[in-house]
């Protein structure tokens, strides 16, 4: 099964996020293969859009958390809230919330240990600088960042995780990773999380300028679970593309 995550920032209000959910869910119809496809509004807008996407096909995620369940934490929201709210999935430690909020790898690991006590699905992000891919550390860097996300994580039968390698300097540019590199990083977190985590419960997808146009290139590759989608996801046009392309290739499996 291949997984499709729409991250769609802050670039939707309410109605937006309502009328992008139904288009959404519209991307699915008359398939004869779909893939796991989780949407994540605004904060402000997942009760509404759970609504729409309610008895489909379709997941709902939410684009942070806290790591404590209740406290003294104004503007921030816990993992129990969200999954009143309906969501099952949660992106941690995208590199937005890294650069410009100061989110360190110290932070990450506690929302991920908090995002798995109470059920949640953590999508961790991890990736590196252009002036560390330039340096030759690209991937010391995502190593780094695998190891402290995931200190002391322990997955329960039925617990699942996504990790999304998404090199910062793809994120937003237009200029995606080459698949080789792609898959270069891939085998390497799915190697050194093996030990730690069953196959089954952990999915390695890439994320950084995603598009219709490239898609089927990184989908298409066994090492690469699915694709955690930015900008496209907002711009249906290209997010149906996207869709067709993990459609076509699980149709090519199926076969």
């Amino acid at each position: 099964m291949k997984t499709i995550i729409a991250n769609w920032k802050m670039n939707v209000g309410v109605r937006e996020s309502v009328a992008l959910a139904r288009a959404t869910l519209l991307t699915l119809r008359g398939r004869k293969q779909i893939p796991e496809l989780v949407i994540c509004p605004p904060l402000v807008a997942l009760s509404e859009t759970r609504k729409v996407v309610a008895h489909s096909a379709v997941s709902l995620g939410a684009q942070n958390v806290f790591w404590k369940d209740a406290g003294a934490f104004t503007g921030e929201v816990s993992g129990r809230m969200l999954t009143e709210l309906g969501v099952s999935h949660v992106i941690i430690g995208h590199s937005e919330r890294r650069a410009h909020l100061g989110e360190t790898d110290a932070m990450v690991n506690l929302k991920v240990l908090h995002a798995l006590e109470v059920g949640l699905i953590p999508i961790v992000c991890v990736g590196e600088t252009r002036d560390q891919r330039n340096g030759g550390r690209a991937l010391e860097v995502v190593r780094e960042q695998v190891l402290a996300a995931f200190k002391s994580a322990r997955l329960r039968s039925n617990d699942r995780l996504y990790v999304a390698y998404e090199p910062v300097w793809a994120i937003g540019t237009g200029e995606a990773c080459t698949v080789d590199n792609a898959l270069e990083t891939h085998a390497m977190i799915r190697d050194m999380l093996a030990k730690q985590f069953s196959g089954d419960q952990l999915k390695v997808l890439y994320g950084g300028s995603v598009d219709g146009e490239n898609a089927y290139g990184f989908l298409r590759e066994r090492e690469v679970d699915g694709v955690l989608v930015g900008g496209a996801s907002v711009k249906i046009n290209q997010f149906k593309d996207v869709v067709a392309a993990a459609s076509e290739v699980l149709e090519a499996q199926h076969d």
